[in-house]
């Protein structure tokens, strides 16, 4: 499981995050959210190495990561995607995963981007169908719609065969079906054995996707459970959904 434990982060005086701890099991969805500097993208990249901790630990099956690298991390089975989708647009659809299961793979190695074409293309095609889409395997990274453009990286980050899969916003700037769309995925990617930890902001990908939801405000874990639980929260509905908000409402 992740494990993270009183984890603090300071920016010289500012408390960002102030002693959070949660857990997430293998086989669960969980979503991180919050207000607008309640500190859920600060949280969400120390567990990701980008920003080292001021106080605490964050563990994955036993394994200390605070020291770790992003790149340690991966080795460890931990995979990230961006809010802005990061992929290698000079490439083809196919390429690209091709050379994500090549930079997986600790006994192979390449050393141009023109010998790609033969290699790991079984694993390549079955990671483009998981993630809906092998119908573009041939199109160029830089012309795809920025919903397919999410999908790709979903499926480089899937590359690494991770155990933990962290996606910082997978909805952001996704229409109302492509998001709908590529949530379930995200939902049955947990639901076959992998954990799930992704930080929202919009509400509709967290309603019906999410097994537990985690809600930081001012830098502290506020409530957790449920979308119904923390939707009749009373804190909750005044500090971020808002005292008249339905359940399924929410603010950016």
């Amino acid at each position: 499981m992740l494990k993270v434990v009183q984890l603090v982060k300071h920016f010289g005086g500012i408390r960002a995050v102030d002693g959070v701890s949660f857990e997430v099991q293998v086989g669960q969805c969980v979503a991180l959210i919050g207000p607008n500097g309640a500190g859920k993208s600060t949280c969400f990249a120390c567990i990701a190495g980008q920003y080292p901790l001021t106080g605490g630990h964050v563990e994955w099956h036993g394994q200390a990561l605070q020291a770790l690298s992003p790149a340690a991390r991966l080795r460890h089975g931990v995979a990230r995607t961006f809010q802005v989708a990061q992929v290698f647009e000079a490439l083809s659809v196919l390429q690209n995963v091709q050379l994500a299961v090549q930079a997986s793979r600790a006994d192979t190695a390449i050393s141009a981007f023109k010998q790609l074409d033969g290699l790991s293309l079984q694993a390549a095609s079955a990671l483009l169908a998981q993630t809906g889409l092998l119908a573009l395997a041939d199109s160029d990274a830089l012309s795809l719609p920025y919903g397919a453009k999410k999908r790709l990286e979903l499926a480089l980050a899937l590359a690494a065969r991770p155990g933990l899969l962290l996606l910082d916003e997978p909805a952001a700037g996704l229409a109302e079906a492509e998001r709908a769309s590529l949530m379930q995925l995200v939902k049955q990617l947990a639901a076959d054995g992998l954990a799930v930890l992704y930080t929202e902001h919009n509400m509709d990908a967290v309603a019906g996707v999410a097994d537990r939801v985690l809600v930081l405000i001012e830098g502290r874990l506020a409530a957790q459970g449920s979308f119904q639980e923390i939707s009749r929260d009373a804190a909750v509905r005044r500090l971020y959904l808002g005292d008249s908000s339905s359940p399924g409402a929410g603010h950016a």
